[in-house]
């Protein structure tokens, strides 16, 4: 596991490996709205029951390996007051495009790039939903409000570890644009003009996930002065020691003030019908350093993921106390393995040439009850 702020490493990898993976992670929060937005990238989607599915047939049978390529993806949330608007999940082969000497990336109509001469990224966004009958088209622009520089690598085994890297492109956005929500059953229209705060990162890696990674923390939230960013692992190897990070940016100076060594305590442990066991109070205590991570409302919930509103309370020996505002998610990528709990994931993703049932009965409930709520 590395870990890196270098923005020229933001580009595709092309990972030929079995079972490997490529994500760019946006998301963005406008509270005067009431609005959260994730957008997501893959270059190999490592949660596709489809692409676990293969992987693990490979390793059993010896069949052909899977490519990473036959399995990119796109996805698309978007909560509003907490509620679920837009949850799409496309994947499939020779969808994905990407430059391996720019940062430039597409999945069918759904593009970002870098534009170096505003020092932003842009995201255009175009797909249809025929499962919801809604048609999205969006626009945004991330443009860069502060980075900063930061390098760790994982001392586990020496640093001969498996390769994982994740780049903290770009910790805190200014985010402006547009999303049209199209009924294409209803004939109904509306746009949301969106001013929020943004956070982009990237994640890769040459295993699957669930080889290597056992349980998953990661965190990002802001206050008026502050950017904070937290990033804690849990490994399948338990003689690897747990990698924790947390990085509060002064952006009214432009310090960084790291935070590797804490102890993590994890209260109020919960699950949901099929959601993984978690905690949904968080607490990393070091020397001069509390933070209090209080998970808040679920915006999404699967088999093997959760996504929170979170509130945040920071105290140093600096700091009496800053509360922040922001996302929490956990991971639990083991739950792939189980081939019950895929044939549900099945249920949230859109596979090019794959009829499914289960995806169309799925999407149809959630579609009545969203016109049963508006």
């Amino acid at each position: 596991m590395n870990i890196s702020t270098d923005l020229q490493r933001d580009i595709w990898h092309d990972l030929q490996e079995p079972g490997s993976y490529e994500w760019w992670y946006f998301d963005s929060e406008d509270h005067e709205q009431e609005l959260s937005l994730v957008c997501i990238w893959f270059a190999g989607f490592a949660f596709s029951p489809y692409y676990m599915e293969h992987y693990l047939n490979w390793k059993k049978n010896g069949s052909v390996p899977p490519k990473a390529l036959d399995y990119g993806g796109f996805s698309f949330q978007l909560y509003e007051k907490g509620k679920e608007t837009v949850n799409f999940i496309r994947e499939g082969s020779s969808l994905f495009e990407g430059s391996g000497n720019s940062i430039d990336v597409r999945f069918e109509q759904n593009r970002f790039h870098y534009d170096a001469r505003e020092n932003a990224y842009i995201l255009d966004i175009a797909f249809d939903f025929p499962a919801r009958r809604q048609k999205i088209t969006a626009h945004f622009v991330f443009g860069i409000r502060d980075r900063f520089s930061y390098r760790k690598n994982d001392e586990n085994n020496n640093g001969q570890v498996p390769r994982h890297e994740w780049l903290l492109a770009l910790p805190q956005a200014d985010v402006s644009g547009s999303i049209t929500i199209d009924d294409t059953l209803k004939n109904k229209s509306r746009t949301i003009r969106v001013r929020a705060r943004g956070y982009h990162d990237h994640n890769l890696g040459l295993i699957p996930v669930h080889e290597y990674i056992d349980t998953w923390y990661w965190g990002r939230a802001f206050s008026g002065k502050y950017a904070l960013v937290y990033y804690v692992i849990y490994f399948r190897n338990r003689e690897y020691k747990p990698l924790s990070i947390c990085l509060l940016h002064d952006t009214v100076t432009g310090e960084l003030h790291p935070q590797e060594e804490f102890t993590i305590t994890a209260t109020g442990s919960c699950r949901g019908l099929f959601a993984p066991v978690h905690g949904r109070s968080l607490t990393f205590s070091g020397e001069g350093f509390r933070l209090a991570i209080d998970k808040k409302q679920v915006l999404d919930s699967g088999p093997f993921y959760l996504r929170y509103t979170s509130n945040i309370v920071l105290k140093t020996r600096n700091i009496k106390e800053e509360r922040l505002q922001g996302i929490s998610e956990f991971l639990s990528p083991g739950r792939l393995e189980s081939p019950f709990l895929r044939f549900f994931i099945r249920c949230r993703v859109w596979r090019k040439g794959v009829v499914s049932r289960m995806y169309d009965r799925y999407n149809f409930l959630k579609t009545c009850a969203h016109w049963f709520n508006s």
